[in-house]
């Protein structure tokens, strides 16, 4: 575990290094439909991350975002890669973007390009690495900023509306709310930098998109759950990543929509 924790992390920083590199740069896009798109510093941070990891685990199979599934089928070793969380902030020159590796049930990274942070797991312990030094992640919800997917489609519509949610007058009193790329939101939840993290959808467990950050969310001890509340499994719909049980008991009767 330690071995492919250090390999993750690994992974995370040369993807982080290319997408650093390209930064502010004039980029290819290739287009996804439904306004979504991927630059060549996506392809490019995914062939450094897939490098990465096919030196050292030549027999691994690989999700990633950009090339979808590859290797042998029957493997029960998968890595989850996003290679440019927040692509569309980082094509306008935003820099809230992050790289993120996932072992499916293992370790994980997250590496900020800009920042040089990598926020890590071994699947029990999560910790930010800056400058060669590991300190433990301590989630807190102080900050009382909540990040709100509002990205469609919107699977648990009518009964949940992320915009529903933001309007709510408790949610108004208590929270403010947010919007960074997926993964660094998740990031920052399990980093005490937010309060809580909700987004819909469907097959979140296994996606690329929040492997990594539900990993370091578990592992820093925030509540992760469903929409309805109960635990994420294969058929996660939604996702609540909260600091502490209290901001998240309060969110799931704002969700509910619960006096």
């Amino acid at each position: 575990m330690t071995d492919d924790l250090e390999l993750a992390t690994a992974a995370a920083l040369a993807g982080a290094e290319v997408v650093r590199a390209g930064y502010g740069k004039d980029l290819a896009r290739t287009d996804k439909g439904g306004g979504d798109f991927a630059t060549a510093a996506d392809v490019a941070a995914e062939r450094a991350v897939l490098d990465v990891i096919r030196a050292a685990r030549p027999d691994d199979a690989v999700l990633g975002e950009e090339g979808g599934r590859q290797g042998a089928p029957d493997t029960g070793r998968l890595w989850l890669v996003d290679p440019l969380c927040g692509t569309l902030d980082y094509a306008v020159g935003n820099r809230l973007v992050a790289v993120n590796v996932a072992l499916r049930d293992g370790p994980a990274a997250v590496a900020d390009p800009f920042t040089g942070e990598v926020f890590r797991t071994d699947g029990e312990t999560a910790w930010r690495r800056h400058e060669g030094t590991d300190t433990p992640l301590r989630p807190s919800a102080a900050t009382a900023l909540v990040d709100v997917n509002l990205d469609p489609p919107f699977p648990s519509a009518p009964a949940f509306r992320a915009t529903d949610l933001l309007a709510h007058p408790v949610f108004v009193a208590r929270f403010r709310p947010r919007v960074v790329s997926t993964t660094l939101a998740l990031t920052w939840v399990a980093a005490g930098r937010r309060a809580a993290y909700v987004t819909d959808g469907t097959g979140l467990c296994d996606s690329v998109h929040f492997a990594a950050g539900t990993a370091l969310c578990r592992a820093a001890g925030c509540v992760v759950t469903k929409l309805d509340g109960t635990p994420p499994g294969p058929d996660t719909r939604g996702l609540v990543a909260a600091a502490d049980a209290k901001t998240h008991s309060l969110l799931m009767k704002l969700i509910r929509d619960e006096p």
